[in-house]
C-alpha cells in the first residue's frame, strides 16, 4: 500500500473553544496559569524523584514517565490553543495538525498503558510483597516502560499513516479546538473505513482492555486488604495505592463519558469541556495528588525549593 498524501487542503480552520470573544482574555490568563502549573508541577515531580534516592522505586519510576507523558499531552494542544485566543484567524497547517495528532495520541495511549502498569505494580506490592523485589526489578521496570512508550507511539504512527493516505478536498473547518482523529476523518472526501476499523481496535485494546486489567488488579488488591485483620494494616495498605486510584478514577471517568453514552447525548460543547479535563485539568492535578501527604516527596521538594523549608517545618 502506498501512503501518498493527495490532500488539496493545506490548512484547517479551528472552531475554537468559546463562541464569546469578550471572554477570550479572561480564559487566556486562566489557561496560561494552568499550563504553567502543568509544566512546573510535573517537572518538579520528575526532578524530585531523580535527585532523591528514597524515591528510586518502581512506583515513582513510572510516575516520572507519567509526568513526562502529561507534559507532552498538554504541550501538544495548549500553546496553539492560547495562540487561537489571541488571534481572530484560528488556522493550523496540515503538517501542524498531523504533528499535533501524533504527539497527543501517542502520549494519551502511553498514559493509559502506564496506569495499567502502575496498577500491576500496586497489585504485586500488596498481594505478593515477598516477591516484589524480584517481580519489579530494575530491568523489568525499564522493559515495561520502554514497551509502554513503544506501543503508544506505534499505535499513533499507524493511525497517522492511515490519515496521510486520505484526500481532503474541503470543507476544512474542524469543530474543535485541537486536531483529533474523528474530526479529521469527518473532513475527508475519501473512504475512511480502514481508519475507523483501526481506531475501533485501538479503543478496544487501549481503552477497554487496559480498563479491565486495571479493574482486575484493584479487585485483587481490595480482596487482599479486606483480609488484613488490623485496622492500621488496612490503612497502611490502602495508603500505598490511594493516590494512583484517584488518578485512575479521574482519567477513566472522562474516557467512559466519551465512549459509553447514547449517541443522542452527543454535544460538541460537552466534548470540548471533557477534553479540557484530560488535556489540562488531570495533568495539573496529578503532581499534587502524588505529592499529597508524602513525606519523601516533601523532603525532595525542600532540596529543589529551599524557600519551602519553613513552610514544611510548620506543617510538621
Amino acid at each position: 500500500m502506498e501512503f501518498t498524501n493527495h490532500t488539496r487542503v493545506t490548512e484547517f480552520i479551528m472552531q475554537g473553544l468559546f463562541d464569546h470573544p469578550h471572554h477570550q482574555g479572561l480564559f487566556f490568563g486562566l489557561f496560561l496559569c494552568l499550563y504553567t502549573a502543568v509544566i512546573m508541577g510535573n517537572s518538579l515531580i520528575i526532578v524530585a524523584i531523580v535527585i532523591h534516592p528514597p524515591l528510586h522505586t518502581p512506583m515513582y519510576f513510572f510516575i516520572t514517565n507519567l509526568a513526562l507523558a502529561d507534559i507532552l499531552c498538554t504541550s501538544s494542544v495548549l500553546p496553539k490553543m492560547l495562540e487561537y485566543m489571541m488571534e481572530e484567524k484560528k488556522t493550523i497547517s496540515f503538517g501542524g495538525c498531523i504533528t499535533q495528532l501524533f504527539v497527543l495520541t501517542s502520549s494519551l495511549g502511553t498514559e493509559v498503558l502506564l496506569l495499567t502498569v502502575m496498577s500491576y505494580d500496586r497489585y504485586v506490592a500488596i498481594c505478593h510483597p515477598l516477591r516484589y523485589v524480584k517481580l519489579m526489578s530494575k530491568e523489568i521496570c525499564i522493559r515495561l516502560a520502554v514497551s509502554v512508550w513503544a506501543v503508544g507511539t506505534i499505535n499513533s504512527f499507524i493511525n497517522i499513516l492511515l490519515v496521510l493516505r486520505l484526500d481532503f478536498c474541503g470543507p476544512n473547518l474542524i469543530q474543535h479546538f485541537f486536531c483529533e482523529f474523528p474530526t479529521i476523518l469527518a473532513l475527508s472526501c475519501s473512504s475512511t473505513y480502514l481508519n475507523e476499523i483501526m481506531m475501533f481496535m485501538a479503543d478496544i485494546f487501549l481503552a477497554m482492555g487496559n480498563f479491565l486489567l486495571t479493574t482486575v488488579s484493584y479487585s485483587f488488591i481490595i480482596l487482599t486488604i479486606l483480609k488484613i485483620q488490623s485496622s492500621k494494616g488496612k490503612q497502611r495498605a490502602f495508603s500505598t495505592c490511594s493516590s494512583h486510584l484517584i488518578v485512575v478514577t479521574l482519567y477513566y471517568s472522562t474516557i467512559i463519558y466519551i465512549y459509553i453514552r447514547p449517541t443522542s447525548s452527543y454535544s460538541v460543547d460537552k466534548d470540548k469541556k471533557v477534553a479540557i479535563m484530560y488535556i489540562l485539568i488531570t495533568p495539573t492535578l496529578n503532581p499534587m495528588i502524588y505529592s499529597l501527604r508524602n513525606k519523601e516527596v516533601k523532603v525532595a521538594m525542600k532540596k529543589i525549593l529551599p524557600f519551602t523549608r519553613k513552610k514544611f517545618f510548620f506543617q510538621a
